[in-house]
């Protein structure tokens, strides 16, 4: 009985904080001079109107979830694997590498997307590792390491693209020679979704589920989390769970950039991550370690995504009042959850 009651709070808890993140940014609206429930209609109504509408909220879920899918290891092991972005990148950047190798050759289409795709983790693997080496034996703090890697993966992008990579007979921002749809991941026609890239999203949260939940290994990514020095006193060496953890974050944000090119731009673009790192921190802040509940908030995360492109169209107001929402919602779910705690405490 105590149980449910507690239960009960919680969701009390965490339903004031969405009340209180809707009511804050209802104000900017609000002083911004646009009408709140209208905003919110057109939001919903870009989201869901349309299969269409639908489809370019999976495209936007599948690398977002593979984000945040790998941010939980992380987040298990105590790290702030803010080089996530980077990771990203250099995924995109490993499987178009891969991709241009193959393409003018007699290798079936399938087989060069699937090394393409196996290439792309491995760039997000060796980028997180160098971020976890960087803690672990240099002594560099993972949020400063990998924002530096961040800026450097950026650079090597904008260098590929209008150097080596660059289009014949010019240099354009909007990314390299497209790739030909045979070495596309394939389409539902008429959408720009790949049931096969949906598939990658809902695997990869299955097997960090089970990881973290039903393994040894995520019990000792959980123990490094909650105490590293108590952890290693008890035997459990520390620094190689750190690498493990960046590994695997390493291994889905790869995957998350190789689906980028193969699945939805065919090409490297200068902003082949699109944020999705930075957004997948918010999703996997605001799920707790949950690993199924990601599904469900980066889902609703990319439909505010989605809705919000009317916006500037219908209202002339900027779409990015959608990023408003979602960085109040994890702020103030957290702000109340920690009061919770105090109460509970009392």
């Amino acid at each position: 009985m105590r149980k449910l009651s507690s239960t009960w709070l919680n969701i009390g808890f965490q339903l004031l904080g969405v009340i209180l993140a809707l009511a804050f940014t209802t104000l900017i609206l609000v002083l911004a001079g646009a009408p709140p429930l209208q905003t919110y209609g057109l939001i919903i109504t870009g989201a869901f109107n349309s299969a269409s509408g639908i489809s370019n909220d999976l495209v936007v879920w599948v690398p977002l979830i593979l984000s945040t899918a790998g941010l939980l290891i992380t987040f298990s092991a105590g790290l702030w694997n803010i080089g996530v972005e980077g990771q990203i990148t250099l995924g995109a950047i490993f499987t178009t590498g891969v991709l241009r190798i193959f393409l003018d050759t007699n290798v079936p289409p399938w087989l060069i997307i699937l090394l393409g795709i196996l290439a792309g983790m491995l760039g997000g693997a060796l980028w997180a590792i160098l971020v976890g080496a960087l803690k672990t034996f240099g002594g560099v703090n993972e949020i400063f390491g990998g924002l530096g890697l961040n800026f450097v993966a950026t650079a090597l992008t904008l260098w590929l693209i209008f150097g080596p990579w660059q289009r014949p007979g010019v240099g354009s921002m909007s990314g390299t020679v497209p790739f030909p749809e045979r070495l596309w991941l394939p389409q539902i026609p008429g959408l720009r979704m790949s049931i096969w890239s949906v598939v990658l999203g809902i695997a990869a949260v299955l097997v960090v589920y089970l990881l973290l939940r039903s393994t040894y290994l995520g019990l000792k990514l959980k123990a490094v989390g909650k105490n590293v020095r108590a952890a290693f006193l008890i035997g459990i060496p520390t620094s190689k769970y750190m690498m493990i953890s960046f590994f695997g974050c390493g291994l889905l944000a790869g995957l998350a950039g190789a689906v980028q090119v193969v699945a939805v731009y065919h090409r490297l673009i200068p902003s082949i991550s699109s944020g999705y790192g930075f957004l997948g921190l918010l999703v996997a802040m605001l799920v707790n370690y949950h690993a199924i509940w990601a599904v469900f908030i980066a889902f609703f995360y990319a439909s505010l995504n989605i809705g919000a492109i009317q916006l500037p169209i219908v209202l002339k107001l900027d779409s990015t009042i959608s990023g408003i929402l979602q960085g109040m919602l994890v702020l103030f779910v957290l702000m109340v959850d920690g009061v919770r705690q105090r109460l509970l405490k009392k």
